[in-house]
């Protein structure tokens, strides 16, 4: 019997085509960069199993172009890149993989929070400059991050784990939601609830961990801006669109705050120039990149293709009702 053909759209770890190897013949693109999208959509015309990144649309057009297509597996939490409805329709599996990423993300966000706070940025170019000087009293001074307060907007798997390392910093954590957290869970992590407005006011630091969605697309905008303290900094680790970009270097410009720490764009990887400033930290979306947690993740979408194949049903279907037809 002819093994499933699957088309990953990048090479992989080794654990994860090792999971694939057994029951499926797959085809991986292996050039250093992106597949541009019309070698997608030649790939995928006789695949019954896609293996993606954030970087490829899932839409209507990928799908007419893959009429055997089975399951869409997204190597990302996010799936902002799915058209989810689109693919129930057409009776395709979509798939992501939550929870393996959640720490590693958490410990990113606190990496560019210390890294603007503290000016790393513009002291690492000073040190590699060679125009260092030596130590002087004001050199660089920047801002505790110790007893300060933390606002989390959006408190899920995320948002909690960072919140829980903020103990270790004696700070205040406040946090909004939709969904207001169990009255045990805000005990455990000693954290308070706020609505956005209260919390913007309040914070020094200002977290993202937002899905992608219609009602957070372009949620820090101007009037947010103008809500935050002068000293205080945005981390966004979460999706680039949930932050409007040109908002945010007006409100920089301006000083209506004090910085930013970001890992995602509005229009990756484009990069609004206005942001290419000190007081701005840039990452380029690699929150998640451990190895192992890439791994991790990698093996999850794999594992996810193989169950389906295997008449099982995957572990993080985005879509159940598919199989439920």
């Amino acid at each position: 019997m002819a093994k499933p053909k699957v088309f990953a759209t990048h090479p992989l770890f080794g654990a994860a085509r090792q999971i694939l190897q057994e029951g499926c013949d797959v085809e991986y693109w292996a050039k250093p960069e992106r597949p541009p999208r019309e070698e997608v959509l030649r790939r995928v015309k006789d695949k019954e199993g896609l293996i993606c990144l954030l970087t490829e649309k899932i839409n209507d057009e990928l799908l007419r172009a893959a009429p055997k297509l089975r399951v869409a597996a997204n190597v990302a939490v996010g799936f902002d890149n799915i058209d989810v409805a689109a693919c129930t329709k057409r009776g395709v599996v979509a798939t992501n993989t939550p929870g393996v990423l959640d720490e590693t993300t958490a410990d990113f966000a606190w990496t560019l929070l210390m890294a603007v706070a503290r000016r790393l940025g513009e002291g690492e170019a000073l040190a590699r400059s060679g125009n260092w000087k030596g130590w002087d009293l004001d050199q660089l001074v920047g801002t505790d991050v110790w007893g300060k307060t933390l606002g989390i907007v959006g408190f899920g798997r995320i948002g909690r784990a960072v919140a829980r390392r903020a103990s270790g910093f004696q700070m205040k954590v406040i946090y909004t939601d939709a969904v207001h957290a169990r009255v045990e869970l805000e005990r455990d992590l000693q954290v308070e609830f706020r609505e956005m407005n209260a919390l913007l006011a309040e914070s020094d630091f200002i977290s993202a961990h937002v899905p992608l969605l219609p009602e957070t697309r372009r949620l820090f905008d101007a009037p947010k801006f103008h809500r935050m303290k002068p000293t205080a900094f945005l981390i966004n680790t979460s999706r680039g669109p949930v932050v409007d970009e040109a908002a945010l270097v007006a409100a920089l410009e301006s000083g209506k705050i004090a910085g930013a720490g970001l890992d995602v764009y509005e229009n990756e990887p484009f990069i609004h120039p206005g942001l290419k400033r000190a007081n701005v930290v840039l990452a380029p979306h690699i929150a998640s990149a451990s190895l192992e947690t890439r791994t991790k993740m990698a093996c999850m979408a794999a594992e996810n293709v193989v169950a389906l194949f295997q008449g099982q049903r995957p572990a993080n279907m985005l879509n159940p009702e598919v199989l439920k037809r």
